[in-house]
């Protein structure tokens, strides 16, 4: 094989009842869709939803093995209590990714969206649609699971915009 080696990356996307998880082949500027899919929390109480999303995705980057993570920020919503409760997921899936030896970026909810659809205030449905379409013949889990692969897309086009922008900053002769 010549040029780069691919990097596997997962993209993750939290939430207390369903963390997204969707997880890409990156070579140069080609993507490949692996898998995807939604870890589900379902007992009551929080500590134990916690674990489980920590053992779901712990079975998920055990089977699929990435190199790195990408994760959505959390936005701020309405309910004060409802935004504490995804910071804890998000704690949850930060701490898993980097227990799992993970190099972690996050991004915000707009970000995500202006790299995938090109406007920062996409419609889910518009989401999901870019996904299908920059992943052919993709079949998405779920919209949780189109959430997460879009986080992985993003994270590809971003790197690939910083390993470029290194390249040219490089000292001539470097390598």
């Amino acid at each position: 094989m010549t040029g780069p080696q691919a990097t596997r990356l997962i993209g993750l996307d939290p939430g207390l009842r369903h963390t997204g998880w969707g997880v890409i082949d990156v070579n140069g500027n080609h993507l490949r869709h692996v898998a995807n899919g939604a870890v589900a929390s379902t007992r009551g109480d929080l500590s134990e939803r916690l674990m489980e999303i920590h053992a779901g995705l712990n079975r998920v980057i055990a089977q699929w093995v990435p190199q790195v993570a990408a994760v959505e920020e959390t936005f701020v919503n309405k309910n004060p209590v409802s935004t504490l409760k995804l910071g804890q997921a998000r704690g949850a899936v930060l701490l898993t990714a980097s227990l799992n030896g993970l190099g972690v970026t996050e991004y915000a909810p707009n970000a995500i969206k202006k790299a995938v659809v090109g406007s920062g205030h996409a419609a889910k449905r518009q989401i999901r649609h870019m996904v299908e379409v920059l992943l052919p013949g993709t079949v998405i889990a779920s919209e949780h699971a189109a959430d997460a692969l879009a986080v992985a897309i993003c994270h590809a086009h971003h790197a690939a915009t910083r390993d470029t922008l290194a390249r040219r900053l490089a000292p001539q002769g470097a390598s």
